[in-house]
């Protein structure tokens, strides 16, 4: 569906970079993967708070790989990774608050452990997962739900999942963000040129979890609506706004589709997608 060149640059190498010519921009990562050490981990991040003056938050998941755990040399089941995952939140938290901390667990085995410097402000952690376990694990040890891939309708869904967890957790509704594929044109056929439409198809139909439409098969791009947001910029602000009122309260637009159109589509969201959603 994404192509097959795997070439990328360490996220968080580049959030630091980004942090140290910045003010304003809120960092975040989607998602740092659960296999790597929890003391490297919010080392990483404690160091990223104070190099950007708090502006920042960790996103977590399990992760759609398993190799990638073997490859690290930690178990590689689901239940493994869902408490790596727990594990990770829960160190990362401790060492931020200036604890010593010491683990001995199926894991990880170490002694007193403290961290400096600790973050410059408090690190919310969002989960990210579009099923119904990542929204429990979201409302049992995070501070919001962010989806990257998922439908609308899957999405108001989970809402109202959440709001249900929420409740009986006796805690207030986390946040709630979305990363849907973006691709943003002067006009519809362009921003789809590059859009394997049938391969999103293929993935949602096989998702158990989803929502499904009417027809109970996912055969055309209105059946994906939200897992792409593709079109002019008012057809972004449409399907933003779509998202917004169905319970989103901060989104990333993820361009990975178009990356050789990069700061046109930068242009299109800061020129026109931005400012219109403002208004």
């Amino acid at each position: 569906m994404e192509g097959t060149d795997n070439t990328h640059i360490e996220g968080l190498l580049m959030l630091s970079a980004i942090a140290s010519v910045t003010k304003k921009l809120i960092l975040g990562t989607a998602m740092v993967i659960c296999h790597r050490n929890p003391i490297h981990l919010a080392q990483l991040f404690a160091g990223l708070s104070t190099i950007s003056n708090g502006r920042l938050i960790m996103g977590m998941g399990l992760g759609g790989f398993p190799h990638e755990f073997a490859a690290a040399g930690l178990p590689n089941t689901l239940q493994d990774r869902a408490d790596l995952a727990r594990i990770n939140a829960d160190i990362c938290r401790r060492l931020w608050a200036g604890e010593k901390v010491s683990c001995k667990d199926n894991y990880f085995n170490f002694e007193d452990v403290e961290l400096k410097p600790t973050p410059a402000t408090r690190i919310p952690i969002w989960y990210g997962g579009g099923t119904p376990a990542s929204c429990r694990r979201a409302v049992e040890y995070c501070d919001g739900w962010m989806p990257a891939r998922i439908t609308l309708a899957t999405f108001r869904k989970c809402i109202e999942y959440l709001r249900e967890l929420s409740k009986k957790a006796g805690r207030q509704m986390i946040t709630a963000g979305v990363m849907p594929f973006t691709s943003i044109a002067r006009d519809k056929e362009t921003a789809l040129s590059k859009v394997n439409v049938q391969a999103l198809i293929n993935e949602a139909d096989k998702n158990p979890t989803w929502a499904r439409p009417a027809s109970g098969t996912f055969s055309t791009l209105e059946d994906i609506r939200g897992l792409i947001l593709a079109g002019t910029p008012e057809d972004i602000v449409r399907d933003t706004r779509a998202y917004e009122e169905a319970g989103v309260e901060h989104i990333v637009y993820d361009l990975r589709f178009r990356y050789a159109d990069w700061y046109e589509q930068i242009d299109f969201l800061g020129k026109e997608v931005l400012p219109a959603l403002r208004s």
